[in-house]
Formats: structure tokens, C-alpha cells, sequence
């Protein structure tokens, strides 16, 4: 069993799930919290992730025990036992089920990694955000964040 991640991964993913949540209100996108099951069929056999954060813009993939379908943004705060499995093996989990967007946290670096999927179906990095700097989503539309918020 995976020990619990550090306090201040919670604290980092609960001040961007707190911003997603208040944007949401009266939105048709949902945000949900680990543990939340998302089932992901990757040439036709299920995965199933549980990340950090999560937003669901089509309500029809939300079902009583998670989301079935590729969620609309994934972010994923690296811990020091997961860097190297978030970095590559989700990464290539949500490209190829299709997330629209990615991002991943950096806490020693305080830096967030944004990926927007093309319309090849590939990650696209975009600058690295850091504080001091705005992160406009490109899946949620008209929501951005602060970053330096995000690890205050």
C-alpha cells in the first residue's frame, strides 16, 4: 500500500480544487477530488486512475461510482514515490484516452506543467508556470489560475 501523500500535496491540490469548485458553481462542469474512480478505456481493456483533481464537463460520463470516459482536465501533484509514473506512464494514459488537458505540479519547484491535446491526438506543453503568472485553462473555458495561489 502507498503511503498517504504529504501534507503539503494536499494543501496545493486543495487550493486548486477550491478555486476549479468556486468558478464551477451554476457550470455544467463537475470537479471531484481523489479518491474519485475515473475508468479510461485504452484499446478497449478498462484503467482505472484516481487523480489528484479532475474536472467533468459532459455530465453523461459521471456515474454513481466516478466518471467513465476521459476527463476534460487532469492535474496530478507529484510526490516523491509517483514523479516518474505521473511524468510518463499517466501522461501517455490521458493522451491516449484522449484528456484534453493535463497539468502537473511540481511541488519543490513550484511550478505547474500544462499539456493541451492537438488535434493529433498529442500533448502540447505550453511554457512552464510558475509564480507570479496566470494558468488560463484550456478545457474549462474562461477559468484561470493564479499559481502563486496555488502554493501559498
Amino acid at each position: 500500500m502507498s503511503p498517504a501523500p504529504s501534507r503539503r500535496h494536499r494543501e496545493v491540490a486543495n487550493r486548486i480544487n477550491v478555486s476549479l469548485f468556486n468558478y464551477l458553481q451554476q457550470k455544467v462542469c463537475r470537479v471531484y477530488v481523489a479518491p474519485f474512480d475515473v475508468v479510461l478505456d485504452r484499446t478497449g481493456a478498462d484503467t482505472v486512475v484516481q487523480p489528484d483533481i479532475c474536472v467533468i464537463c459532459d455530465p453523461e460520463k459521471l456515474t454513481d461510482q466516478g466518471c467513465s470516459g476521459p476527463p476534460d482536465l487532469v492535474v496530478e501533484v507529484l510526490s516523491p514515490g509517483n514523479s516518474s509514473k505521473e511524468k510518463r506512464d499517466k501522461f501517455e494514459l490521458y493522451q491516449e484516452n484522449g484528456v484534453l488537458e493535463y497539468w502537473i505540479i511540481s511541488l519543490p519547484e513550484e511550478t505547474i506543467y500544462a499539456y493541451d491535446l492537438n488535434d493529433q491526438g498529442i500533448y502540447v506543453g505550453r511554457q512552464p508556470f510558475i509564480a507570479g503568472m496566470i494558468l488560463p485553462s484550456s478545457a474549462v473555458t474562461g477559468f484561470s489560475l493564479d499559481v502563486a495561489s496555488a502554493f501559498a
